[in-house]
This record gives structure tokens, C-alpha cells and sequence, in this order.
């Protein structure tokens, strides 16, 4: 059997915590190892237990989930991080995402939504409404500076995978990007766990801003 996916839950509310810890408990595929009531404390705790996937609150006393995002990501890259917030503003996306967050639901999504996005970001997939997903592509894109560009865009990325991020970065699924590029969904997989490797990120997410900000993916294509 596969090993479930394991979880820290990241809130200041005790009841919050509580609620989503019973909904992600009643699913056999997942494990939640423990629960931090502030940024700081999500930082001490995924250096000991590792969870496969946080899930973090963006506004808490103490260290809000952006900076404690930033920090984790910066000791831990292999751990996703999905924000689950109470805010749709723009600027909290923007911030999350740039601070290394896999993806973004909001709080009242439903049930099933939220435990479908905890299990695609522990997957390497994107969590981001498309609509959202243009504009975070558009904002990194703007931010890129010609000067800074390397002269090989090949550098980091073989040809193949490079094609297979900007695909990505359409929001194409794996099958999607195995019909157009005549290989395998399994092979497809491959080469993103490559990419993920090389760039030293954990999901789809990081690796396409990753990809816009050096210059490789066209927010506007």
C-alpha cells in the first residue's frame, strides 16, 4: 500500500484546526502528524516532523504564514505549502506564492475541494482557480529583467523539459502534455520530477515561477 500523505496544520483558531484535522483524518490517504497555532511554531515543527504538506493560515500572531512560508521553504523545499485562507485578495496570493507556496483555497471551499488540493500539491500539481493562476503568471513576468536572463536557457532544463514546463505553465494536465508531446503520462511525470529536482522545488507552481522569472515561459503565450 502507499504510504499516506502527511500534514501539518498551521492556524491560530484551536476550532479551525480541530474541524479540518477531523475532515483530513476520515480520509485513509492522509496523516496529520501535528498542528501549530502560529508561523513560528510551524517553523519548529517542520524541522522535526517533515510533513509531506502544510497547511497554512496567512494571518496569525507571532510570524504571519508568508514569512513562515519563506522560511520553511528556504530550510525544507521538499515540503509543499497550500495556503488555506480567509482572504482573496490579489496581494496575499501574490505574497504567498512568491514566499514558495505550492497553492491557494480559500475557506469556505467545499469539503471535497480541499481534500482534491492537499493531495494535488502533495503530487507536484498546481492549486490555483486559472483566472488567478494568469494573473500570478503576468505579475512574475512583469518582474523579470532582460539583463538578468542567462544566455543558455538550457542551462538548468533539457530541451524536452523545458517543453514540458511551458506546458505546464498553460495549465495542461499530464495527459494533455503527453498527447502534444507524443510521450507517456508516466513519462510526462518523470520529467517533471526532474524539473522539480533540478530547480530544487516541490511543486508545479514554483517551478513555472520559477521558469517566468528566468525569462523561459511567456506569461503572456
Amino acid at each position: 500500500m502507499t504510504a499516506p500523505v502527511t500534514l501539518l496544520l498551521v492556524d491560530d483558531h484551536p476550532v479551525v484546526r480541530k474541524g479540518t484535522r477531523d475532515l483530513l483524518e476520515s480520509a485513509p490517504d492522509l496523516a496529520v502528524l501535528g498542528e501549530a497555532g502560529s508561523g513560528a511554531e510551524a517553523i519548529e515543527l517542520a524541522r522535526t516532523l517533515r510533513p509531506r504538506v502544510i497547511l497554512m493560515d496567512v494571518s496569525m500572531p507571532d510570524m504571519n504564514g508568508i514569512e513562515a512560508t519563506r522560511i520553511i521553504k528556504a530550510e525544507h523545499p521538499g515540503i509543499s505549502v497550500l495556503v488555506l485562507s480567509s482572504y482573496d485578495d490579489d496581494a496575499y496570493v501574490f505574497a504567498v506564492l512568491e514566499a514558495g507556496a505550492a497553492g491557494y483555497v480559500l475557506k469556505d471551499a467545499s469539503e471535497d475541494d480541499l481534500l482534491g488540493a492537499v493531495r494535488a500539491v502533495a503530487a507536484g500539481e498546481s492549486v490555483l482557480h486559472p483566472a488567478v493562476a494568469r494573473k500570478v503568471l503576468e505579475r512574475f513576468g512583469a518582474q523579470a529583467r532582460p539583463g538578468d536572463l542567462p544566455s543558455d536557457l538550457t542551462e538548468d532544463l533539457s530541451p524536452r523539459e523545458l517543453e514540458v514546463l511551458r506546458s505546464a505553465a498553460a495549465g495542461q494536465t499530464n495527459k494533455e502534455m503527453a498527447r502534444e508531446l507524443g510521450i507517456s503520462p508516466r513519462t510526462v511525470q518523470v520529467h517533471l520530477g526532474n524539473i522539480f529536482s533540478k530547480l530544487g522545488v516541490s511543486s508545479r507552481t514554483e517551478a513555472v515561477l520559477y521558469g517566468v522569472r528566468r525569462g523561459w515561459i511567456d506569461p503572456r503565450a
